[in-house]
């Protein structure tokens, strides 16, 4: 081969592999993401149990709500597990309790009519355990209801689940007078106490030395499942929790369905997935004093070290109410979220600030990426519908990406303050970004973007006006 025919070879294949690249480019991006769903719905198996009864009752309960029916729950749970795993019947009536500690093959199920009333004794939750707390590890109170490394496990029924937290215990712990904290009085932002914790994660303090509970002021979740595979929450009713209600840790396979969440303390989450797979949200509904859904993976260099991402995340046919954020990503999220589906979902409250949030920082660092929305309706939120922040709370060396957002088929009657309001950083941009058949009425502000790379508006209209965005 002559070199002038060799440089043409060379350019037809050069050529050829441009074509090929710049096709397959074109493909990924006109891919529908949600053709991945039933291939990740497939793999998240509700637990199944046998069809065994341990009724509390027999265990020596008393439905007055006053006696202490811990001891009789533990009896009944231990008792279930070692036949090889059944259901623990909460009958209906009112039962005084300390935490719980659910065990393999187990279901908690309450009756209609049922209501287990957890201790606001702060003695009662110890001793400690070994938990997350804001996305740290350390040894602290027990959740209300806990378990560790068990597999298949439920909190099921039509009962309800009572925190019994309010302005007298519990809450005004977090340090604010609306909560009922006192000047003088002792709470988690001493420096002593939440600061020292997540000094002792950066420090890199092996957890076993990070002890806390008594006399620290960190609140417990209400339901933490920890390290543990096919778990279910369904039907049960959740009220005043003293901190996060639903929080799922290092856990694959999880179902929370129909259930109910009313909680307006501090850092009420309502559901909290924290570097877990697989986790199925449906037919849920929440009314928080703080994020509705928020999806994590650890804080900071805590986050960093366990290294595990929140992913396939699916939330179906939910309503929020009250909440600072419907769908939330972040903000302890360090270890990354992937491919969280939200969809068929109806959010409305005056008292609701926005739609979809993601807040991370350069502390957190950690990606963020496939995060899909489509068919929401909304009545009013009063902050902003779709907001992304990476500049929430302090700075850092670690510098997050948020990337490939597809919001479609969104529908706003009242849409606060801004419509989308997105922040990057220069050298990390909001990036590819797309709105689809969006529908924003009533906000004072349409949009504002600072760092960002590759927005798309398709078919979006704002105030009745259709948003043709500037070419970057």
């Amino acid at each position: 081969m002559t070199l002038k025919n060799l440089s043409k070879f060379w350019l037809i294949l050069l050529s050829g592999l441009m074509m090929a690249c710049g096709a397959n480019q074109t493909m990924e991006q006109e891919s529908d993401p949600w053709e991945q769903l039933p291939e990740i719905l497939s793999q998240i198996i509700a637990p199944e149990f046998p069809d065994r009864d341990f009724n509390i009752l027999d265990y020596g309960a008393k439905a007055d709500g006053l006696t202490n029916a811990s001891a009789a729950i533990k009896a009944a749970i231990e008792a279930c597990a070692e036949s090889g795993g059944g259901r623990v019947i909460v009958p209906e009536g009112d039962f005084a309790t300390g935490p719980i500690y659910i065990k393999s093959n187990v279901n908690l199920h309450l009756v209609k009519g049922a209501r287990l009333l957890f201790s606001t004794n702060p003695e009662d939750y110890l001793p400690n355990v070994f938990t997350r707390w804001e996305g740290v590890e350390l040894m602290n109170y027990s959740p209300l209801i806990y378990a560790f490394e068990e597999t298949n496990i439920a909190v099921t029924g039509d009962g309800t689940l009572d925190g019994q937290a309010n302005e007298t215990n519990w809450w005004p712990w977090k340090g604010k007078k609306e909560y009922g904290w006192k000047e003088g009085d002792p709470h988690q932002e001493d420096r002593d106490k939440r600061h020292a914790l997540f000094q002792m994660a950066e420090d890199n303090v092996p957890v076993s030395e990070r002890i806390f509970g008594d006399g620290f002021f960190l609140r417990p979740q209400f339901v933490q499942p920890y390290g543990c595979k096919n778990v279910l929450i369904q039907g049960v009713t959740i009220v005043n929790s003293p901190m996060w209600i639903l929080n799922p840790v290092l856990c694959e396979n999880v179902t929370i369905d129909g259930v109910s969440i009313i909680s307006h303390g501090p850092n009420s989450d309502g559901c909290d997935p924290e570097s877990s797979k697989n986790v199925w949200i449906k037919n849920t509904f929440f009314d928080t004093g703080d994020d509705c859904i928020a999806i994590k993976s650890g804080r900071n260099a805590d986050g960093r070290r366990i290294n595990v991402p929140s992913e396939n995340i699916v939330i179906q046919n939910c309503k929020m109410a009250d909440g600072h954020g419907g769908v939330v990503i972040g903000s302890e999220i360090s270890g990354g979220v992937r491919n969280v589906f939200a969809e068929n979902s109806e959010m409305n409250s005056p008292n609701l600030d926005r739609v979809l949030r993601i807040k991370t920082s350069s502390m957190r660092g950690g990606l963020i990426e496939n995060i899909y929305m489509r068919n929401i309706e909304v009545g009013q939120v009063a902050e902003q519908v779709i907001r992304v922040n990476m500049f929430y709370e302090d700075s850092g060396a670690y510098v997050p990406r948020v990337r490939n957002i597809r919001v479609e088929n969104l529908t706003v009657q009242n849409g606060g303050k801004v419509g989308v309001l997105l922040e990057g950083y220069e050298s990390s941009p909001v990036e590819n970004i797309t709105l689809k058949n969006v529908e924003i009425k009533s906000v004072k502000e349409n949009y504002r973007f600072s760092n960002t790379k590759n927005i798309r508006f398709e078919n979006v209209r704002i105030n009745g006006e259709e948003i043709k965005l500037p070419k970057e």
